[in-house]
């Protein structure tokens, strides 16, 4: 028997071998991206394939530094690196140190970077973008003279606004000429009087398209003056001219669409406002008139003769009023005048006279009130009902109490003396009157006892004991 290897020394006599070939440790690969798998540490696990065979790889993190795009299933790649064995299991797989796109991969990688150039230098800000003009007059078109692009722009135009005007600028749309001949194009049109600008052309590969891609381009467009709508291939394809433009169409008969106004529509928009106007017309001048009917009538009513023949029968009226009210009045002050005259003529002196009552008078013609006034001897005049009567006083007699008044009298004082809010001075006021009240009272019984006989048999009269 022969010499006997191990798994593992046969693994590393393999690896050996591959480390040792030249080609295989600077060799490029191009092929298709499959079963691309990114790992949570930052390595990726891909396969490259062609139609008749496969290959693993890997791309550690430490070189994904230098990958412009991320990798994805289906990408034509050209990966270069170096391939060995994996000794765990016996297998070779391909080392990844760098990974371009391939073909119109390549385009693609270019686009992004460029896309990203010119983002970050605004170019695609919304605040640098114009506003297309509503109803623009003339419409400068780049494109290429015997494309379908310029036919469908012309169809659409005549069909929405045959009064329209378009001038088209001419220009190379694909190959190596296409991006300064689109510039030039462009610059041509900033001279002109033109509304709005529509740049584009019909549909392609990426390759067709790419002069919308230039950087030529997209300045030229980002410094128009003039607003600029890109119309580049099917509504699928994007550009970086549909990025640096002020509006995107997804296709060149769209553009036209977005540039031509409907005349149609506008003439349809005149006469319906024109209609709201004029409704609007009636409508104010209606509200005019009734505005001033009010006028007028305020006025008229405001007018001196209505303003006079207002005051007139309001003077009427108020005279009207005052006649009854002075009326009322008399009529109320004739009955209580009515009222009045009975009761004075009840409390009249004559009416006193009449029922057998005098009046009196001294000597000094003053009204005789009390015993006091007069004094023995003096002339009175006493007026009856038919006259008077002289008289001379002879003697006066007081008018005394009736013991129960005096009673009473003294009931009275004696409340008010048992007051704690009395006076000294009204103490010994009550006190005096209360004695002269006692004394009177002493001599009215006296004066009883005095009257108070006993008729004997024989008609004498004795004391009463």
């Amino acid at each position: 028997m022969g010499n006997v290897y191990t798994v593992s020394q046969v693994n590393q006599y393999i690896k050996n071998m591959f480390i040792q070939d030249f080609l295989l440790n600077r060799i490029h690969v191009r092929g298709e991206v499959s079963n691309c798998k990114y790992h949570p540490k930052g390595h990726v696990y891909f396969s490259l394939k062609d139609e008749s065979g496969m290959i693993s790889a890997i791309l550690f993190a430490g070189n994904r530094k230098g990958l412009p795009f991320r990798m994805q299933d289906g990408q034509q790649v050209v990966v270069f690196g170096s391939i060995s064995t994996y000794e765990r299991d016996g297998t070779y797989q391909l080392y990844a140190r760098e990974i371009v796109l391939d073909g119109a991969g390549l385009l693609t990688q270019r686009f992004q970077e460029l896309k990203e150039e010119l983002e970050e230098m605004g170019m695609f800000a919304p605040e640098y973008k114009q506003p297309i003009p509503p109803y623009a007059k003339t419409i400068g078109i780049v494109t290429a003279p015997t494309g379908a692009a310029i036919r469908d722009i012309i169809h659409i135009a005549k069909r929405r606004n045959p009064y329209v005007k378009l001038l088209l600028s001419p220009a190379l749309v694909q190959g190596e000429e296409a991006a300064p001949s689109i510039a030039a194009a462009i610059r041509r049109l900033e001279k002109e009087d033109v509304d709005v600008i529509i740049v584009g052309r019909g549909g392609g590969s990426m390759e067709d398209l790419w002069a919308f891609n230039e950087e030529e381009v997209a300045r030229a467009i980002f410094h128009c003056p003039v607003p600029v709508i890109s119309a580049v291939g099917h509504e699928t394809d994007t550009t970086i001219a549909d990025y640096v433009a002020d509006l995107r169409a997804p296709t060149p008969s769209a553009a036209a669409e977005l540039a031509v106004f409907d005349a149609c529509a506008v003439k349809e928009e005149k006469e319906k406002r024109m209609l709201t106007l004029q409704r609007e017309m009636e409508r104010r001048i209606q509200t005019i008139r009734m505005q001033l009917s009010k006028e007028q009538e305020i006025f008229r009513r405001l007018h001196p003769g209505v303003q006079i023949a207002g005051q007139r029968r309001r003077l009427a009226d108020l005279e009207l009023r005052v006649r009854e009210k002075m009326e009322w009045k008399i009529q109320r002050n004739r009955q209580r005048l009515a009222m009045q005259m009975e009761v004075f003529a009840g409390l009249s002196p004559m009416g006193k006279l009449n029922q057998g009552y005098a009046f009196v008078t001294g000597e000094d013609q003053q009204a005789v009130r009390s015993i006091s006034g007069v004094r023995q001897g003096e002339h009175l005049t006493l007026y009856v009902r038919d006259g008077t009567i002289d008289a001379v006083v002879e003697r006066t007699r007081k008018k005394t109490m009736e013991i129960n008044e005096i009673f009473e009298k003294l009931d009275d004082i004696q409340e008010k003396m048992q007051s704690e809010e009395i006076s000294l001075e009204d103490s010994f006021r009550y006190y005096a009157e209360a004695m002269e009240l006692l004394k009177q009272c002493d001599e009215q019984i006296g004066a009883v006892e005095e009257k108070v006989r006993i008729l004997d048999e024989n008609g004498e009269k004795h004391e009463f004991e």
